[in-house]
């Protein structure tokens, strides 16, 4: 099964909701400040707070990361989480987490077998998508 059949992004926002938390890297700080045209000092007091020690993006009060607004508004420097999606390595850990996964996300085949999506994890970052 190719990763289309796979996934197909619905641009619905769901897995930009939830409080589980974003943790950029320094260097994705950078990117988005940069892309954002604010420096690291600005963009870490708009738009982030720490958590367990941690700089994290904030949620708006709908639940939603700060940058959800009916499309991603940094999408070309997105954290490499976001980029990830759905393709998660849990799924390999854990097989159970295909089924999480297709709950929450509805470009995920409903008919995709856990082999099938496995594949498409190990494929996914075999060729480094999420870089």
């Amino acid at each position: 099964m190719n990763s289309s059949k796979v996934f197909e992004c619905q641009k619905c926002g769901v897995c930009c909701k939830g409080y589980g938390g974003i943790f950029p890297t320094d260097q994705e700080i950078e990117a988005i400040a940069g892309f954002l045209d604010a420096t690291r000092d600005e963009f870490l007091s708009r738009y982030c707070e720490e958590s367990g020690g941690r700089t994290m993006l904030r949620t708006a009060e709908n639940g939603s990361c700060i940058f959800w607004d009916e499309l991603c508004q940094i999408h070309p420097v997105k954290p490499r989480l976001c980029k990830t999606w759905p393709y998660l390595k849990a799924v390999l850990v854990d097989r159970n987490n295909l089924a999480v996964i297709q709950n929450a996300c509805p470009g995920v085949s409903k008919d995709v077998t856990y082999e099938e999506f496995a594949a498409a994890v190990r494929e996914f970052h075999s060729n480094d998508h999420a870089d």
